[in-house]
């Protein structure tokens, strides 16, 4: 009887098992809320009383999975490949404050349950630092993600991607939908807390996968937010389990997912929408719960919350605690409380950086008073001057105004730390568009512009403020574009300044390899000349599209002054010109302003312009001279050799001088 009773029990396992093999391809589910769903949970994940499920809360550096307990057959029997599938559920991102939203959700279909891999925040909880694109991970998901990150190239900090091994998206997309009246885009704001649904649906026949968005007071509407045509039978695997991942890091939200269905070979169940409640804490706490359970609590808690008032007071008193001297009352209007530039960056936050040098790191910023927006750079004030005479020069650039050059608004000391505070300009620098966006490029009439607005603040630096300013680095670079592509010379790091009529004092040789003059390298002495050399080597980089040195060109055209220079004497001087520039160029322009960077590169600075003829040149004011009438020639023109050759981005590390090369690199 026994035995018989250990078969028979074998027999109905068997047959139990086989059931649930056949009828895996129609595996379907659904979670009108998930009181008694029996999900896998890992992390910080959690089911709530009320029924929802909260993947992350307001912990740092955490994460929370929550996976469908059992493997389903995405695979047809009969051949093999993905059958179609679909999901939908609504969820929810709930923070304090919207605008240091956490970093999203994510569906996934995973091959296993839970991702012992993944790392916290950025990465939604899925993936590592070496494993966010890898074509080895059989993962394909939807991400709802509230951060912008540039190692995965997200479009902004607001979007719905198609993720397929990795979470650099293969399809994304502004969070919003396409309303059915007219089929005009409305844009949501996942961090919004609002409800939203999203469907996620694969057809096996046409290898088609929909994504859809929309609020929950609206039906599926008809066209979807994003669509992928992809064969998902080399990514999914035979038996993959489905769920849902997110994570936090310096920033926090709530992230719930409040119902959810899915379905093999059909359309995912609806979802009871009347039964979805909002999450506790934007409906406030019941008022039994709150007399039961929050009076008392609260009660007890009054003495340790003073207690941590008084502490708290000192810890930030202490965190915003800055350096002031008396002698500092002088530079008043120019001095910024640390505690605005930590509020107006963030916290100074990782998304928030703008560019990264040897000398510090560079932030955008919003001023929480005035809304203005600024650039807000940290460095080490560790400085060879004394720190008075450190601020008195840097005061000296708050005084520079000009219309063509990006204007220091003032400074804040803190520690071991200055930072300098500038104008934001939101279109980023030239070189950018001269040699990192190959599909986006300055057509001439703007680059003219561009070198007009440069020599016209190096002729104000020069010859029309109170001091002789030599700014030292002129190259693409250090020119800055606001919203209007309007040229602005910036970083003042390595800037000299001297009293009219006075000798330049002799100082260590700094800059860039290319734009440093010749007999800078001899004497020393930086000056006005020298400026204008760096100029003309700026002339020919923004008209070629070159820059000064190319290691990789051939020897004889490698130097780019002697490269246009042989064009010249060939007769083909527009040869010279950048080819991105297309045929939509004036000769006359491009000529001009190649023959003129050519005269500012002569190897003796007597026959240089100033910076006022420059001026007049570009303006059509006076005529530009003949080139042989200077004693123009090749071996006039070669740029000197005396110092070592090094790539185009690495500069001379000056001794002295304000900021001790402060702004050289970064933005």
């Amino acid at each position: 009887m026994h035995s018989i009773a250990m078969f028979m029990s074998k027999l109905v396992l068997l047959l139990s098992l086989l059931i649930s093999f056949v009828s895996s391809e129609d595996t379907s589910f659904t979670f009108d809320g998930f009181k008694s769903a029996n999900l896998s949970l890992d992390g910080i994940a959690e089911i709530t009383s009320t029924g929802l499920l909260k993947l992350t809360n307001n912990t740092n550096f955490q994460m929370g999975q929550a996976f469908y307990p059992n493997p389903i057959s995405f695979r047809n029997s009969s051949n093999g490949a993905v059958s179609s599938f679909s999901t939908t559920f609504v969820f929810a991102i709930v923070s304090e404050d919207a605008a240091l939203s956490g970093y999203g959700l994510a569906f996934v279909i995973a091959p296993t349950r839970g991702l012992p891999a993944g790392i916290l925040s950025k990465f939604l909880g899925l993936f590592n630092t070496t494993s966010f694109v890898n074509p080895k991970n059989q993962l394909v998901g939807v991400e709802l993600d509230t951060t912008k990150n540039p190692e995965i190239d997200d479009i902004n900090d607001n979007h719905v991607g198609i993720d397929i091994n990795g979470l650099q998206s293969e399809r994304s997309a502004t969070a919003g939908y396409y309303a059915d009246d007219n089929g005009g885009f409305r844009t949501l704001s996942l961090k919004s807390g609002q409800q939203m649904q999203v469907w996620l649906e694969y057809d096996g026949v046409q290898k088609q996968i929909n994504v859809t968005l929309a609020p929950l007071d609206v039906g599926k509407p008809k066209i979807p937010l994003l669509s992928l045509s992809r064969d998902l039978s080399p990514i999914i695997g035979n038996n993959m389990y489905v769920g849902f991942s997110s994570a936090t890091g310096e920033t926090l939200a709530n992230h719930y997912v409040l119902a959810w269905s899915f379905k093999m070979n059909g359309q995912a169940p609806e979802l009871l929408l009347s039964q979805v409640q909002l999450p506790p804490i934007l409906v406030g706490i019941e008022r039994s719960k709150f007399l039961t359970i929050g009076l008392p609590v609260i009660i007890v808690s009054l003495a340790s919350v003073a207690i941590s008032g008084v502490i708290y007071v000192i810890r930030r008193k202490r965190k915003f605690e800055e350096l002031l001297e008396d002698w500092e009352l002088d530079y008043g209007p120019q001095r910024f409380k640390y505690k605005d530039l930590f509020v107006a960056t963030k916290g100074f936050r990782e998304k928030e950086q703008l560019g990264k040098g040897g000398f510090g790191k560079v932030y955008r910023g919003v001023l929480p008073t005035s809304k203005i927006e600024i650039a807000v750079k940290r460095i080490s004030h560790e400085s060879r001057q004394g720190m008075k005479e450190f601020v008195a020069e840097i005061a000296s650039m708050g005084r520079l105004r000009h219309r063509n050059l990006v204007p220091l608004l003032g400074y804040c000391r803190r520690k071991k730390e200055l930072l300098l505070v500038y104008d934001f300009m939101p279109s980023g620098s030239l070189d950018k568009y001269l040699f990192y966006q190959p599909t986006l490029t300055l057509c001439w009439s703007q680059r003219f512009r561009v070198i007009k607005g440069v020599a016209s603040g190096l002729f104000y630096l020069h010859e029309e403020w109170e001091q002789v300013v030599v700014h030292r680095d002129v190259k693409a670079s250090n020119v800055l574009l606001d919203g209007e592509l309007n040229a602005r010379l910036g970083d003042f790091g390595l800037a000299r300044f001297y009293d009219r009529g006075t000798d330049p004092q002799t100082t260590h040789v700094v800059g860039t390899i290319g734009y440093i003059a010749p007999e800078l390298t001899r004497s020393g002495k930086a000056t006005t000349s020298t400026d204008v050399f760096a100029f003309g080597a700026f002339l020919l980089e923004v008209a070629c599209g070159r820059r000064p040195i190319e290691p990789r060109w051939r020897t004889e055209d490698a130097i780019l002054v002697d490269w246009v220079f042989s064009q010249l004497n060939r007769g083909e001087i527009l040869g010279a010109r950048d080819p991105n520039l297309g045929a939509d160029y004036v000769a006359e322009e491009v000529e001009l302003v190649l023959k003129l960077g050519l005269l500012c590169s002569h190897s003796e600075p007597a026959a240089r312009p100033s910076m006022r003829q420059v001026v007049q040149f570009l303006e059509g004011g006076i005529p530009l001279p003949e080139l042989p009438s200077v004693g123009l020639y090749a071996s006039g023109l070669t740029f000197a050799m005396s110092y070592p050759v090094a790539p185009m981005d690495n500069a001379f590390t000056p001794l002295s001088s304000i900021a001790d090369s402060l702004l050289l690199e970064g933005r």
